[in-house]
């Protein structure tokens, strides 16, 4: 099994990602919303289709998280390739097989432990504290997405987690095999270790010019120098419109009286809650029950209100607040989802007690904790944020304009960049030694970019000399290009490598000198079990760091050790060529427990995790999955 999960780990990745962290981000419109089964099926689940462009938006929505989440060291390479768009489209069809499994099985979520996850969302807190609903509501609108979308959205990652915690909170490793394991790891091997160094081979190494000559014919691309260009280009960014984007005290003048409300801190008032559940389908005697119970309680509260928190925490039945007194925060008018609760609020004095108010929940008894009135923030207090915004806004909409007519200048006039420089304000640009693919060294410069240098070395900009397309290589930065020089892939001469092949041939020859010598030794003890020229005896254990070099470590762990003394040899990186002479292997007097409970706590996840793949492949066959591999073909490229 532990095999399995190693083996599988990029499988294990993609299905833990998607079943056992839920998704509370916005990340765009569900991928199981369908975009129209019309369009050709990479694969189907349950009888639905997954379509390619549904394909496409998941591999251009995992591009964006990780472009976010890494910033400068992102790499799309990455995610370029068959086996990560691959694993993209079996999470696609993971999720939907889940899905299904979900609203068959009927697991749902209560609204109460909705709102709180929704409430608890970071990013969408105000300084205070409280849930920002304007800016939510925004961050959803910008994501195409309404509330109600959402709310499904968060309700299904939550019955994920739940079915997912249930496979794995039953999963557990036998006692005997966590232990054999950390047997294992525990396991100590005396080790003798003899070297024999590459250094003191090379006197007897001879190199001749015709060892030279083999060597570079044999590893011609060794030696390659591959195309290259050398070109032009200008780019269109931030830093290239913002000199002409200008901001006046008179605009910000004219945006504060113009949208004054939006520097008014509102009224907020805190307030506390106790919550006697009511299902939404309850029998009316059930019903009846639960608002008598309500209403016990808000009679013991009304004796003595100064106990209303000490009330809470032992009658109220909503988990989460009712171990800080009911505690419900800081709530503004307009921006609390429970609509009957932010009523009531904004109608209490400070201190008041309410009385039984009805909610799709059950029944809830308030108090107003503080109350706090709306502020009007001056204009100078706000000038600065109110320049940024319409700087922004005025940069935005001044990008769009030039960003049409930089496409359309270098593409018209499309034998000069010069045109659209002129035009836009631009600098022409110039850089040498670019090949067709990336390189590392280069960074993130604009034109070091793979779909870029694609259209440099297109025909029609290595044979005409044309412009490129405008190419975005980064948000709001749009980059175009033209060949100055094409240099064709050379072989670098052999005058100018031989140097460096004859040592390396050296090296290399020294090395079997090494290898040959040792390989005899080795031989020798094996036929004879003696330990002369061996050095001190060293103990090796998994869990402690090797006192011998790591490849001469890992071929003793490796060594048969049925029989001592054991010998093996290994070629070690840098060194030569290793003899180690295992003399004994035993357990060691006293055990790290500690260590060893956190090993079996491990053990137990790792069996977990395989569990649960192997419950997400049985409902992937329950629900008749298939991935249609002839139309099951990557998208180039997702910006």
């Amino acid at each position: 099994m532990f095999d399995f999960v190693r083996n599988n780990k990029r499988v294990m990745y993609g299905v833990l990602g998607l079943i056992i962290v839920p998704s509370f981000v916005l990340v765009g419109v569900d991928s199981y919303q369908s975009r129209g089964d019309s369009a050709a099926g990479v694969a189907t689940v349950d009888g639905r289709t997954i379509t390619q462009q549904e394909w496409d938006d998941a591999q251009r929505r995992q591009i964006d998280q990780a472009r976010q989440q890494m910033g400068p060291q992102f790499d799309q390479k990455m995610f370029d390739t068959p086996e990560a768009k691959r694993e993209v489209l079996d999470n696609l069809v993971a999720e939907r097989a889940v899905n299904a499994e979900i609203a068959r099985s009927h697991l749902t979520v209560a609204d109460q432990a909705l709102v709180n996850a929704i409430q608890s969302l970071p990013g969408f807190k105000k300084p205070d504290g409280s849930f920002d609903m304007d800016q939510y509501k925004a961050a959803l609108a910008a994501q195409g997405m309404t509330p109600d979308m959402f709310d499904a959205r968060m309700r299904r990652d939550m019955a994920i987690q739940q079915l997912a915690g249930s496979i794995q909170s039953t999963a557990f490793a036998p006692r005997s095999v966590a232990s054999r394991i950390s047997d294992i790891n525990d396991q100590e091997r005396e080790v003798q270790e003899l070297l024999f160094p590459i250094a003191n081979y090379l006197p007897q190494v001879k190199v001749t010019d015709e060892m030279v000559k083999a060597f570079y014919d044999k590893n011609a691309t060794l030696f390659q120098i591959p195309e290259q260009v050398k070109a032009e280009y200008i780019v269109l960014d931030a830093a290239a419109v913002e000199s002409q984007v200008k901001v006046s005290d008179a605009d910000v003048t004219a945006f504060y009286n113009a949208n004054q409300k939006r520097f008014v801190t509102p009224e907020q008032r805190t307030a506390s809650h106790i919550l006697i559940n009511k299902a939404r389908d309850a029998k009316p005697a059930d019903e009846a029950a639960a608002k008598a119970k309500a209403e016990a309680v808000l009679a013991e509260v009304r004796k003595n209100p100064a106990e209303f928190a000490a009330v809470a925490k032992t009658q109220s039945q909503d988990t989460d607040s009712a171990a800080q007194g009911g505690d419900l925060g800081a709530i503004e008018k307009g921006n609390y989802p429970v609509k009957e609760i932010e009523e009531t609020v904004f109608k209490l004095k400070d201190g008041e007690v309410s009385g039984i108010v009805a909610s799709e929940f059950g029944y809830h008894i308030i108090k107003v904790t503080s109350v706090k009135p709306s502020v009007q923030k001056p204009l100078d207090a706000a000038r600065a944020d109110i320049s940024d915004e319409l700087k922004k806004s005025a940069l935005s909409k001044k990008y769009s304009e030039l960003a049409e007519s930089f496409n359309d200048i270098v593409y018209e006039q499309s034998d000069s960049l010069k045109p659209a420089a002129d035009k836009l304000g631009l600098q022409i640009q110039t850089v040498d030694g670019l090949g067709r693919k990336a390189n590392p060294a280069l960074g993130t410069a604009p034109y070091n970019n793979d779909k870029f240098l694609s259209a440099l070395f297109s025909n029609e900009s290595i044979k005409n000399k044309r412009n490129t397309e405008a190419v975005e290589v980064a948000p709001a930065t749009l980059i175009a290009g033209r060949v100055v020089e094409f240099k064709p892939a050379t072989k670098r001469p052999l005058a100018e490598v031989e140097a460096a092949i004859r040592q390396r041939v050296t090296q290399e020859e020294a090395l079997r000198l090494a290898r040959q010598a040792g390989e005899a030794k080795l031989a020798a003890a094996k036929a004879s079990g003696d330990a002369t020229g061996f050095g001190e005896v060293k103990v090796l254990s998994r869990t402690k760091e090797p006192t011998v070099n790591p490849a001469g470590a890992l071929a003793v762990f490796k060594a048969d050790v049925t029989k001592l003394p054991a010998y093996v040899g290994v070629d070690v990186p840098g060194v030569g060529y290793g003899v180690y002479r295992i003399g004994k292997v035993a357990q060691p007097a006293q055990v790290d427990t500690t260590r060893r409970n956190q090993e079996a706590q491990q053990i137990g996840g790792l069996v977990g995790q395989a569990e649960l793949y192997n419950f997400v492949e049985a409902i992937k066959v329950k629900n008749k999955a298939k991935v249609n591999v002839s139309a099951a073909k990557p998208a180039e490229q997702a910006e």
